[in-house]
């Protein structure tokens, strides 16, 4: 679906749109976050950024759908920037994924929006 979009999270979605992965970074502990927001979850600090992710990590843990007409993988990737998201592994052959396996960042439409917009989603790839 189209992302819901409100202040914390514009940045995120315009970046995305670029094919571009942002993660929270906070300049008071120097902890890395996902999503970014305005408050650090570690320290709850006001001085943070964003910081463009190199898109790589690894599958943390994962799900294969198979109740629905396509099936699809919902996964928790662990970025190499030390952050964890919810996301889909997608272009793959879902039978053959693995925890531990190193996927890479792939940016997909969504459907469109109340006003026919289409944004991007990140999603996952495995590299190998």
């Amino acid at each position: 679906p189209a992302p819901i979009l409100g202040e914390e999270s514009d940045e995120f979605w315009a970046a995305a749109r670029e094919g571009r992965l942002l993660v929270g970074h906070c300049n008071a502990c120097g902890a890395a976050h996902y999503h970014p927001r305005r408050i650090c979850p570690h320290c709850h600090s006001a001085d943070v950024t964003t910081r463009e992710a190199a898109g790589t990590g690894e599958i943390y843990s994962f799900s294969v759908m198979r109740r629905t007409e396509t099936p699809f993988a919902i996964a928790y990737v662990a970025l190499d920037e030390g952050v964890t998201m919810m996301t889909n592994i997608v272009d793959c052959d879902l039978d053959a994924l693995a925890v531990g396996q190193r996927v890479q960042v792939r940016f997909v439409d969504t459907r469109p929006d109340a006003d026919g917009e289409v944004w991007k989603a990140p999603c996952f790839t495995p590299t190998g």
